[in-house]
């Protein structure tokens, strides 16, 4: 039992590992609103910090988050030139009220669905809400599961801290 445990906690922590400064990937089909497919290397923001969040209808924490960034977003866009891309993973029960949502909610993200969750599986998120934020690389550099009034305070100072970095390097 003691073998079984440090092999799940090893694979875990290697998932983890992992997935931190880990190319997107770019080969996964995904869907647009119009039910078009399309490759996830269209997740992209022209050299740029892009963040992902992949959510759900039915999930309330997911809603709130996407809701409090929506009032920030152009004032993100304008300081950093951040894209948010959010992924939803409603399956075939719920998938046809990710498009009257998202126009219900007036949101100005991209959204893409991953009714399968095979993006989803291989950037190695569990459960949703949860966040990546890619470097203009399109490198893994941050990720945050769940959400709590606030946390999108978090996220835009790593977009920031990114921007810094950027240009420090030169």
């Amino acid at each position: 039992m003691k073998r079984i445990l440090i092999t799940l906690i090893a694979l875990v922590l290697g998932g983890v590992a992992w997935s931190q400064n880990a190319k997107m990937p770019q080969n996964i089909t995904i869907k647009t609103l119009d039910g078009e497919s399309v490759q996830s290397s269209v997740i992209q923001n022209d050299g740029k910090p892009v963040i992902i969040s992949f959510w759900a209808t039915w999930c309330k924490p997911c809603n709130r988050e996407l809701n409090t960034i929506k009032d920030l977003y152009e004032e993100w866009q304008e300081e950093t030139g951040v894209k948010i891309v959010a992924i939803s993973i409603d399956d075939a029960r719920t998938v046809a009220r990710v498009k009257p949502h998202v126009e219900g909610n007036d949101w100005p993200y991209e959204v893409y669905i991953d009714q399968n969750s095979d993006l989803k599986r291989a950037m190695g998120a569990i459960s949703v809400p949860h966040t990546f934020i890619l470097n203009g690389e399109g490198e893994i550099v941050w990720q945050h599961n769940g959400y709590q009034d606030g946390g999108e305070e978090e996220v835009i100072e790593v977009v920031r801290g990114l921007l810094k970095e950027k240009t420090e390097d030169k």
